[in-house]
């Protein structure tokens, strides 16, 4: 399935039949700004939303019964729009951020009761994403200081390990390389976009790097641990990038912005670090900016396969597929 939202309501589509099976309304007061599909739900299928209401909104159905989406609970906290939310692989932890440049972790200790486990304020602009790693309990999150930020639980506590400093503007969305990575001695890697026109791939540094690079191409931690810089994507957009997306069936990166221009890179056989531009598309939302975009799985023509899903300023809703 595939959750939407516009104004504040959510919309759930088929992607077998590609028809819309439910719109959900009430609960928020302004609209809704994301939404993330809980991992591993069972039963019951869970959305969490963040509103410029300031608010984080829970929805959840029980599928096999085919009963109404409910407005399950409200987290209350931030002061201003949440602008991003995510849930953690085990889908016991959900991460929010919002405008008021903090980062909040909420942990579920039962059916419809969360606990906030950590408020990460180190930021000192508005935190436009946060991403869970797709294995630990990482949280990566990007934000209008220009900075992209990692945090881990240590001893009891949540704090920022790693800091990374390379673009020169707000950074819209980052993205965890989806597992099993390229290259398992270093793990999944992590892309970043940003209103510098910029795609960013980071990787885990192996120890033979870590005195070779500069101080902006480093993330620095207090517990040992640097990332450097890998590559930068070959640059195809114009104006600001707002969202990028990772293959978990090619490894292919695909990254929509303001200029209208869905493009798809395409990582060189050799671990080399090398990107190609694939295919790009122009114009795609008409004259609209394209504010998102996901790989996911649809029924085309009778065949399963990996599509694009990109939502615009139109209002409109579109699935692309790349051949």
């Amino acid at each position: 399935m595939l959750a939407t939202a516009t104004g504040t309501s959510l919309r759930i589509y088929s992607l077998n039949s590609l028809t819309l099976l439910s719109t959900i309304t009430g609960g928020h007061k302004r609209s809704i700004r994301s939404c993330a599909w809980k991992p591993g739900s069972g039963d019951t299928a869970t959305i969490a939303t963040g509103s410029f209401d300031a608010s984080v909104g829970i929805w959840s159905q029980e599928v096999d019964d085919n009963e109404e989406w409910r407005f399950a609970i409200v987290l209350d906290g931030h002061e201003s729009e949440v602008k991003s939310v995510s849930w953690s692989a085990g889908g016991n932890l959900l991460a929010t951020s919002s405008r008021d440049k903090s980062v909040w972790i909420w942990e579920e200790v039962a059916d419809d009761d969360y606990e906030t486990v950590a408020v990460l304020q180190e930021h000192e602009g508005d935190v436009k994403c946060v991403s869970w790693h797709p294995e630990e309990e990482m949280l990566a999150s990007g934000s209008y200081d220009d900075d992209i930020r990692l945090w881990r639980e240590e001893i009891d506590d949540w704090g920022c390990v790693s800091v990374l400093r390379g673009h020169q503007s707000t950074v819209w969305a980052v993205a965890w390389e989806p597992l099993p990575p390229r290259d398992e001695s270093i793990g999944s890697r992590l892309i970043s976009c940003s209103d510098d026109i910029t795609i960013r791939v980071w990787k885990k540094a192996p120890n033979q790097e870590r005195q070779s690079q500069s101080r902006l191409s480093i993330i620095k931690t207090t517990s040992g641990e640097e990332w450097v810089e890998e590559a930068q994507l070959p640059k195809t957009h114009v104006r600001t990038i707002y969202s990028v997306a990772w293959s978990k069936e090619t490894h292919r990166i695909a990254s929509v912005g303001g200029d209208g221009k869905i493009v798809v890179y395409e990582e060189e056989k050799q671990l080399s670090g090398g990107w190609q531009v694939l295919a790009a598309y122009d114009c795609a939302h008409r004259e609209f900016e394209i504010n998102n975009v996901v790989w996911a799985k649809a029924k085309v023509d009778g065949t399963v396969q990996e599509v694009l899903v990109t939502t615009g300023d139109d209002g409109e809703v579109k699935i692309w597929t790349v051949s």
